[in-house]
Parts: structure tokens; C-alpha cells; sequence
């Protein structure tokens, strides 16, 4: 009766259907990760930017990686910005998703160490070759505030460290990168400033990122495993169908032809 499901294209869409299952389980699953990471990547957001700001030395320092926890916390740093060894970062956009570069200014400490400071965004107006024009910082010692972040990696941002860019260009934001280009220790990872803010909005700053959004993860996650129960249902109904088709089909084939009536 069900000698079909030994033939070469019910074994075939028999094995599809074995694989897929676990394949649509384990989608869900990834899926479900990237929810909970989500979630708890918002949390740290949350917490980081509704404490209270602490000096950026008491978190990081030269070599030092910025962990995970103190992602976007809050940090501020007392010292001078070194306009003179400013340089930008290319490729970068803005809120409107304008291609310009983010403004690098080494901020220098009371102790002579150096903290990294993404000042901000700017338009790319000219050829990408040539420096662009960059209002300048507040002069003489004052306070910064920021964001903190971790080193920009190639593996971590897939973006290529591309060599021979123009003078004071660079396509990642990374503190041993900058430690060897100025010869001073600088502190580990970089902050995004947010205090004090510039004359004219120019550069322009770095807005605080959206951690309030999960995404649609959890759905998918529950789409793929609705996926994966509906194959064996779906096999099944398959099977019936074939099987009624085939009964008859075997029905017709044995029912006596009715003889012409005689004229």
C-alpha cells in the first residue's frame, strides 16, 4: 500500500524533508541568540548612558581593551586637544546617510597620556584626497565628555585597514594604530564626544544609538520552528494524497468495462 515510498523520488523528498527540520530548528535557535543578544546589548546601553559620567582613565587604559559592560558608559577627561596630529576617518555617513569622515583629535591628558576623540561628522565637500576643512575644537584646557567605545577592528567591523591612503586619513578608529602614529601611550578604545558641543554644529555629533528597538529576531525565531513542525505535517498530507490517488487509481483499472446494449 505504501510500496511508492520506495521509489526514487518519494525516498529523495523524504531525505529533503529529514533535513530540513533540524536545518529550520537550528535557524530558529541562531535567530533566538540574536535576540538575547540584542536585549542584552540594549540593556548595557541603557545602563551606560543613565550613569553618572567617571574620569576615562578609571576604565581603560594604554594596551587596555574597553570591555563589553562599559560599552557607550559615559566618561570624562581633563586636558587639551592636539589639533596639530588631527586626522579622519573616510567612509563614514551621517543620520541622513551622507558619505563624509568622522574627525580624529588626540585629546591630551594632565599626565601626558592621550585619549582618542571621534569629535564628530563631516561632509566630504572636494576630492577624497585632500584634507578636508575642520572647525576647531575649544582651545586650552578644558573637559571633555563622551561615549566609550572599543577599538575598531577589521575582523570585528568588516572594514579593510586599506594602506596608502592619503596623509592623515585612516579607515579605522584604533588606538594601538594611533599609539604608534603619535609615539605616546594612548588609552585603550576611543570616545565619541557629546560635551561640549561645537560652534555651528560642524562637526556634527554622534548621535546616542537606538537601544530601545529588539528587532524582529524573536518572530523569526518562532517562524522557522512553525517551518520546521509544518514539514512533517506537510509530508504527511503528501502521503495521503498519493496513496488515495493511486487507490484510485487501482480502482478504475479493475472496474469491468459495461457491455453496448444490443441494437
Amino acid at each position: 500500500m505504501y510500496r511508492f515510498l520506495l521509489s526514487r523520488q518519494w525516498v529523495i523528498l523524504t531525505l529533503l524533508a529529514l533535513a530540513l527540520i533540524p536545518t529550520m530548528i537550528k535557524l530558529g535557535f541562531w535567530q533566538l541568540h540574536r535576540h538575547e543578544h540584542k536585549v542584552a546589548l540594549n540593556t548595557v546601553i541603557a545602563n551606560s548612558l543613565g550613569a553618572t559620567p567617571v574620569p576615562a582613565e578609571s576604565l581603560t587604559a594604554p594596551g587596555q581593551t574597553v570591555t563589553h559592560d562599559d560599552l557607550y558608559r559615559r566618561v570624562t577627561a581633563k586636558g587639551h586637544f592636539d589639533t596639530a596630529h588631527e586626522e579622519v576617518v573616510r567612509r563614514r555617513t551621517n543620520s541622513d546617510g551622507e558619505v563624509g569622515y568622522h574627525v580624529l583629535t588626540p585629546f591630551v591628558l594632565d599626565d601626558g597620556r592621550v585619549l582618542v576623540v571621534n569629535r564628530g561628522w563631516i561632509a566630504a565637500d572636494g576630492a577624497q584626497s585632500a584634507f578636508p576643512k575642520i572647525p576647531a575644537p575649544a582651545t586650552g584646557e578644558i573637559t571633555v565628555t563622551g561615549r566609550l567605545m572599543p577599538d575598531e577592528t577589521t575582523a570585528d567591523s568588516g572594514i579593510k585597514n586599506v594602506q596608502g591612503l592619503p596623509d592623515r586619513m585612516v579607515m579605522l578608529i584604533n588606538s594601538e594604530q594611533e599609539a604608534k602614529r603619535l609615539g605616546k601611550q594612548v588609552l585603550g578604545g576611543y570616545i565619541e564626544q557629546t560635551a561640549p558641543e561645537p560652534k555651528g554644529d560642524i562637526p556634527e555629533l554622534i548621535p546616542a544609538p537606538e537601544h530601545n528597538d529588539i528587532g524582529p529576531h524573536m518572530a523569526y525565531a518562532v517562524q522557522w520552528w512553525l517551518f520546521s513542525a509544518g514539514v512533517p505535517v506537510g509530508w504527511v498530507i503528501l502521503v495521503r494524497r498519493e496513496r488515495r490517488d493511486r487507490a484510485e487509481a487501482a480502482a478504475t483499472r479493475e472496474t469491468p468495462e459495461t457491455a453496448p446494449a444490443p441494437v
